[in-house]
């Protein structure tokens, strides 16, 4: 995995909250759901098991993980 740049601050709920938002509206995960722990409950798909993630940090390192895939799949396939 490639290194990251620091983040300046933690991510927030509304941040991790405006991740999930999108990559469920573009089914990059099947659900994401917020639970009331603030652990974050994610499905890649309908039909794989749920994967608990811990806080927003987790979940917007998930959508990163994401997009690192679909740019170097994108990079690949040109």
């Amino acid at each position: 995995m490639p290194t990251r740049h620091p983040r300046p601050h933690a991510p927030s709920s509304a941040e991790a909250a405006a991740w999930a938002d999108v990559l469920v509206r573009h089914q990059l995960l099947h659900t994401a759901v917020l639970a009331p722990n603030g652990q974050w409950l994610v499905q890649h798909r309908a039909d794989s098991p749920v994967q608990l993630l811990d806080g927003p940090t987790a979940l917007v390192d998930l959508a990163a993980d994401i997009q690192h895939r679909i740019r170097t799949t994108r990079n690949r396939t040109r």
